[in-house]
């Protein structure tokens, strides 16, 4: 999620302050689970314990269930708790991650930093292993003609192909300006049909059902566009984020379109309690 989005969207799920709410799982709640994919988490919903103990964190979030994390750049974001992250080697990092039972191939990067260095944030992304690299946002304006949408396509397909070169996957979110519109058109829409699929794929924000994105049509329509996909449950009756299988949601239906989509892994990004609550149900879904 965007720094802005990120500050709306926890507004909504009040963040707990502590890790109090964190269990251990057992042996059997530790294996993989839809798609046969690990379960996985956002630790944007955990940035301020990151910013105390990025170690001790780690750790509580594999107690809790989770097999892989997502980061967040502690060069874009800084100041939301993550500049201590990039204290690590990419050696350092990789050893706190497997001493906890964690992996980590993929990190959300600003496309203001990558913009300004995109070389450097390879190295580091390198260098800690990661195979993916995802922008929240583009950054448009927010009531976009469709010369901005297409620039934005451009600049992004070009920052994608330095980054296949590199090995590593170039991946769009769906926050604030992929939200917009452009004659009665949806800017997401228009930058599925803009953006190089050899280049660019898509991370999928469950939550923006919301706002009328549903992740199963998304991921049938456009077959083999996405790599992962943000988790949270959502109710239609009370329209607040729930725990995962606490909800309205159809998840059978949604991993099975996931299939189509092409996702490789999934982050489950809600408050500690909510993140915790989600994981037996997610254990024990089959597709």
């Amino acid at each position: 999620m965007s720094a802005m989005s990120r500050r709306e969207f926890v507004k909504n799920v009040a963040m707990s302050a502590t890790a109090a709410g964190f269990i251990s799982a057992s042996g059997s709640e530790l294996r993989a689970n839809p798609l046969g994919l690990p379960i996985g988490c956002q630790t944007w919903p955990v940035r301020e314990m990151i910013a105390k103990d990025f170690p001790g964190t780690i750790k509580q979030l594999s107690a809790a269930g989770f097999q892989t994390i997502e980061l967040c750049s502690p060069v874009g974001y800084a100041e939301h708790g993550f500049a201590g992250v990039g204290k690590y080697s990419g050696a350092e990092l990789r050893k706190i991650l497997a001493d906890a039972g964690v992996s980590c191939v993929s990190s959300h990067f600003s496309i203001t930093e990558l913009r300004e260095n995109q070389e450097g944030r390879i190295a580091w992304a390198k260098d800690v292993g990661l195979t993916q690299m995802l922008v929240p946002t583009l950054e448009g304006p927010k009531k976009p003609t469709m010369d901005d949408v297409k620039r934005a396509a451009d600049e992004y397909n070009k920052m994608g192909e330095r980054s296949g070169k590199a090995g590593i996957q170039q991946g769009l979110h769906n926050e604030d300006f992929e939200l917009t519109t452009v004659d009665g058109h949806r800017t997401y829409d228009l930058l599925l049909g803009l953006l190089d699929p050899k280049l660019i794929k898509f991370q999928f924000q469950v939550s923006t059902i919301s706002e009328g994105y549903d992740a199963a049509e998304y991921f049938a329509k456009y077959p083999g566009r996405f790599h992962s996909m943000h988790v949270q449950g959502w109710s239609s009756q009370t329209k607040k984020i729930m725990p995962v299988g606490q909800d309205s949601l159809d998840w059978k239906k949604i991993f099975t379109a996931a299939k189509t989509g092409g996702i490789k892994n999934y982050f489950v990004e809600m408050n500690l309690d909510m993140m915790r609550a989600s994981v037996p149900y997610l254990h024990k879904l089959q597709v």
